[in-house]
């Protein structure tokens, strides 16, 4: 069976829990990170040495990376026209939202989800979190007009772009106090993904 190891909070961990789902394809999961520490651990970094997560374990083959392991589960356990279509246009397309979404969006979303769910309120820095929440604004409204006309990201049909992309906007639409710009495409695509009964168990979970 394939081993996930990472806190079930994490954005990172949940992706790969999505797509577990996806596949119908069994796992379990460790706890990992956080205030479950291992990470530092020998036995750990001999598996992962950036002591991060998530890490996978399938047999004797290990790997790191959340995109790395979505693309590894999809080309290993799915047919072709699952989730990560073979036809090099389609994928390519594919691609570039799980490399916006590490290299644009997570660097861009990180400051807002530290500074409004897990620092507390006396200790923002209110400023600088409305400066961030207005470029993360600018992200989602770009994929807002990217999905004029579309129901899912690419190809119109659901694959590893909707589960990475979804997985986010679940922290984006879960910010409290947070008034955002009117982005009807972002909400409808949302919605429908929000239906699916990997995104209900692993990603649709309080903000912590």
């Amino acid at each position: 069976m394939i081993t996930i190891w990472g806190r079930a909070n994490s954005v990172n961990v949940q992706k790969v829990l999505w797509c577990c789902d996806e596949l119908v394809l069994p796992f379990q999961r460790l706890d990992a990170g956080g205030q479950f520490g291992h990470l530092n651990e020998p036995s750990y970094l001999a598996m992962n040495p950036n002591g991060k997560i998530p890490t996978l374990v399938d047999g004797d083959f290990v790997l790191w990376e959340s995109n790395a392991i979505l693309r590894y589960l999809a080309m290993q356990y799915g047919p072709s026209s699952l989730l990560y279509p073979t036809d090099p246009k389609v994928r390519a397309s594919i691609e570039r939202w799980l490399d916006w979404s590490i290299g644009t969006l997570a660097p861009a979303e990180r400051p807002v989800f530290l500074g409004l769910v897990r620092t507390p309120p006396e200790k923002r820095d209110t400023a600088q979190i409305a400066a961030d929440l207005d470029q993360v604004s600018k992200l989602w409204k770009l994929l807002d007009h990217h999905l004029q006309g579309r129901f899912f990201l690419e190809n119109e049909r659901f694959s590893l772009a909707d589960i990475v992309l979804g997985s986010f906007a679940r922290r984006w639409f879960g910010l409290e106090g947070v008034e955002r710009v009117p982005l009807p495409n972002l909400e409808r695509w949302y919605q429908r993904i929000a239906q699916r009964q990997g995104f209900r168990k692993y990603i649709d979970l309080p903000l912590t």
